[in-house]
């Protein structure tokens, strides 16, 4: 009897690199895989290569603060090629760990971090097949034989007993191509590489929105030190009517990259098994939002920040969101963000944390797995309230690209619009949109802009999203929900709310997005069952069960579940 485990991989980017080399490090020679890569390159998927990146955009994580794969960045960057270091303005022997690197840097980085994975098997004698230039079109799973057919672009069938979605980033294109000045996302950054006297309306104030900022602004001029050493911006004399809008639903900007007291963001704090299902025990199957915020928010303050843990322990969630969202509404954001790098620089410079901001980004690695056990009523303070907060502090800005907002700000080139929730963008078929907001003074605006792109960041892609129509048509797998826990609740909910429905058993429920998974990440098909030939942690797909997926971090802590359960299915 053949025992060998055929493991299929849908993506060789970060994701499938972490997933390998977990399968490889457990040692299990029975096993064979094969990964399938749209492109001609492993390890650096869409972030960290030309399709991401140009040479301008940086990581917003440093050597540190990266999940363990074979050797550090500190200890890879001693085997780069000098012109390499030199095109990147990096210095070998002036190296340091708790700076940010260039993306594409970083990109070989994960390259060679791959090839050494894929030796380290070839040495163990486990197979591993890579089919470059390959995109998977369709999957099919096949209970009765207990396999899963993938089908390629070029019609060929490979069959597995386990696959898992490593896809990563997707950035659909609805008008771009279409409409003309209309750019759905701003990757590749490359097509946004060319001269404009006009202003480019720019929809969010999100890392992605400075990518494009990025990129477009060397394009129209050119950025100098001052006497001082302060960065300065001047437009060329082709562009000068070279103008950045961002429009941002709460008119704030991302806070900026600080020290952190724990490079890896508290991992070890995130609830176990047992304290999850004691808790759902405890309540009616869900898992209460008030004992997450409490255990991994609040009360990692008593020991290290007492003051603080006293002015806070018996504030609830809502409260101290609006608190520290009014602080920051009532600032001018480009004068808070000239504050906040003050004060990042202090942080780094002293080797101290903004500890609240710190201890917020733990609290968004630790409620992301369990959030599938949140009720709908639960995941709607998520989305409304808390949310909003993480994604602006935990954005981690690196200094460089504050330096250079800051330039742009003072230069009279880049300003904010606070747009709010019910904004809207009219794409004009003959190019460009109108952006129809209401303003602060509750007029209402419809504003031209010849120039516009969409730059919110990688979008919670929906069930009807998932590119392998196999998968849905055979209900393999089923839209993501959650029920609400108070039926009158849902009621009143459903009122206003279109993701709101009662199911077949009368219940009310919130469709959120993305597929149904369990906490191994496999499959859940539509009458609840798990499917362990099929795991999903293709980040786009997952979004409602998996609210904020953090990167790499993401990656590793993802990998190791999932090959604990391919390894003992």
């Amino acid at each position: 009897m053949n025992s060998t485990k055929h493991i299929g991989i849908i993506g060789g980017g970060p994701s499938a690199l972490f997933m390998v080399k977990r399968l490889v490090d457990a040692g299990n020679t029975d096993l064979q895989i094969t990964i399938f890569e749209k492109k001609n390159q492993l390890g650096a998927g869409m972030p960290y290569s030309h399709l991401g990146a140009n040479d301008e955009h940086v990581t917003n994580v440093s050597d540190n603060e990266i999940p363990e794969l074979v050797t550090t960045i500190s200890e890879w960057i001693k085997t780069v090629p000098e012109d390499t270091l030199n095109k990147f303005n990096i210095r070998r022997d002036h190296f340091n760990e708790y700076k940010v690197l260039p993306r594409l840097l970083f990109g070989q980085y994960l390259a060679a971090q791959f090839k050494l994975v894929l030796a380290a098997a070839k040495e163990k004698g486990i197979a591993v097949q890579v089919n470059y230039n390959t995109t998977v079109v369709d999957i099919i799973d096949q209970p009765k034989q207990e396999t899963t057919l993938v089908i390629t672009e070029a019609g060929d069938n490979y069959e597995f007993d386990h696959i898992v979605l490593c896809t990563g980033h997707r950035w659909p294109k609805v008008h771009e191509g279409k409409i003309p000045g209309y750019f759905d996302s701003p990757y590749p950054p490359s097509k946004l590489g060319f001269k404009v006297n006009t202003p480019v309306a720019v929809r969010g104030a999100s890392l992605t929105a400075i990518d494009a900022i990025r990129t477009l602004s060397r394009h129209n001029g050119s950025y100098q030190k001052d006497t001082e050493g302060v960065l300065t911006y001047k437009v060329d004399e082709a562009s000068k009517g070279f103008r950045l809008v961002l429009h941002s639903r709460n008119g704030m900007l991302p806070a900026v990259r600080f020290h952190l007291e724990d490079s890896h963001l508290g991992k070890d704090t995130v609830l176990s098994n047992e304290e999850i299902a004691e808790a759902r025990e405890k309540n009616e199957g869900f898992l209460p939002l008030d004992l997450v915020f409490d255990r991994n928010f609040k009360e990692s303050f008593k020991a290290k920040r007492p003051a603080f843990y006293k002015r806070i322990k018996d504030v609830q969630m809502e409260e101290f969101v609006n608190f520290m969202m009014a602080m920051r509404e009532q600032a001018d954001p480009f004068e808070l963000l000239q504050a906040e790098y003050k004060e990042a620089e202090k942080s780094i410079e002293a080797e101290e944390s903004v500890y609240w901001k710190e201890m917020l980004a733990v609290l968004s690695f630790a409620m992301n797995y369990p959030a599938k056990y949140f009720s709908a009523e639960d995941m709607l303070r998520v989305q409304k309230t808390l949310m909003p907060l993480i994604s602006i502090v935990i954005a981690f800005v690196p200094q460089s690209s504050v330096e250079e907002l800051l330039a742009l700000w003072k230069a009279g080139v880049l300003t904010l619009v606070s747009v709010g929730d019910d904004s809207e963008v009219e794409p004009v078929d003959t190019g460009g949109i109108v952006y129809h907001y209401t303003d602060e003074d509750g007029k209402k605006v419809a504003e031209s802009y010849p120039l516009f792109v969409d730059s919110i960041g990688q979008p919670h892609l929906s069930y009807n999203d998932l590119p392998y129509p196999g998968l849905r048509e055979n209900l393999t797998v089923t839209p993501a929900k959650l029920l609400f826990r108070d039926a009158q609740l849902g009621a009143a909910e459903m009122e206003h709310n279109k993701k709101v429905e009662k199911d077949r058993n009368g219940d009310y429920v919130l469709t959120v997005p993305g597929v149904a998974i369990n906490d191994a990440f496999q499959a859940v098909d539509a009458y609840g069952a798990l499917n362990d030939r099929i795991y999903i942690m293709a980040v786009p797909y997952i979004g409602g069960f998996n609210p904020d997926y953090s990167g790499l971090d993401f990656s590793e802590a993802a990998s190791e579940r999932i090959a604990k359960a391919i390894l003992h299915a």
